[in-house]
């Protein structure tokens, strides 16, 4: 994946909290629509038959104190916008990479809904390390990139990148963080269309609502990236990347992520679905390129 050097990049959709320090409490927001390392954390709660409701998550007492903790230390302000002016930035650093994708993202995004009679509202991406305060409480690092429902709005901690390859075993690479961000949108789209409240309580299971959704936000990845090098930021997109992108879908499978961690596979406890359905609608959807080709909630997945 590579940048048009001279595309002008918007920074004003990125809220940059790196430098922040947080104080305060309150319950981890489990990924809101569904924040991929949030399967993990699914997992554990399920085994130890904790959890809670509305979302939330039962928290240990060590977990608890650490939110409670305050940060000492000065804020430290974004300088965001005077590194990321350009495609060129996004081709040598990896914060304005990911500001030339979501604002590819919107892009795309804004020209689909309008073409249909519909409204676009933009999202705002925030940029944070270790926690950080959002719509559906706060939440750390451990949970990985999400949507927010209440605030919409996506959240990430770009060391994800770095997890992706060294604890789900996927190859990484530029286009691999574009999908975890285009999934994460995809659940904005979802929030936009009123997808999302079609998952109501129906969480978890092989074919319950919660992993259409999230098969749903992968085939709406795929729909982007098919009609990416039309917005203007992004030049070109090579089968290699493509391939890494289909990659990282199958490292976060929940059949992958199952076996890794409890040895055994239980799909009456997927939230996301299996790797080759993550791979198998991030493919549709990149080889249709139409929102429409992405219904998962009608017939088989």
């Amino acid at each position: 994946m590579r940048f048009d050097d001279d595309a002008q990049l918007d920074t004003s959709q990125i809220e940059d909290r790196r430098g922040r320090r947080l104080a305060g409490r309150g319950g981890i927001a489990a990924g809101g629509a569904g924040g991929l390392v949030a399967i993990i954390i699914g997992i554990v709660v399920a085994l130890s038959g904790g959890g809670g409701g509305n979302g939330s998550l039962a928290l240990s007492p060590e977990l608890e104190q650490l939110l409670n903790q305050t940060t000492g230390g000065a804020d430290v302000p974004s300088t965001l916008a005077q590194d990321c002016r350009t495609g060129a930035d996004a081709n040598a650093r990896e914060d304005c990479r990911i500001v030339a994708v979501v604002n590819s993202v919107q892009a795309w995004w804004q020209s689909e809904f309008a073409s249909a009679g519909q409204r676009y509202t933009p999202s705002q991406t925030q940029f944070f390390v270790g926690q950080t305060v959002t719509g559906c409480g706060s939440a750390t690092s451990s949970v990985g990139p999400f949507y927010c429902p209440p605030d919409q709005k996506v959240y990430i901690d770009l060391g994800f990148f770095d997890e992706l390859r060294s604890r789900f075993g996927a190859t990484g690479g530029p286009f691999a963080q574009a999908y975890v961000i285009a999934h994460e949108y995809g659940h904005h789209v979802q929030d936009l269309t009123g997808d999302l409240d079609r998952i109501g309580n129906d969480r978890s299971g092989p074919t319950s609502a919660a992993v259409r959704s999230e098969l749903q936000a992968d085939c709406l990845a795929g729909v982007w990236a098919h009609n990416a090098v039309g917005t203007g930021f992004i030049t070109q997109l090579t089968p290699d990347a493509i391939a890494d992108a289909l990659d990282a879908a199958a490292a976060v499978g929940d059949d992958r992520i199952q076996a890794s961690i409890q040895g055994q596979v239980n799909p009456e406890s997927w939230t996301h679905g299996s790797a080759e359905q993550r791979q198998r609608w991030f493919q549709r959807g990149y080889d249709q390129g139409k929102r429409a080709s992405c219904d998962t909630f009608s017939g088989s997945i």
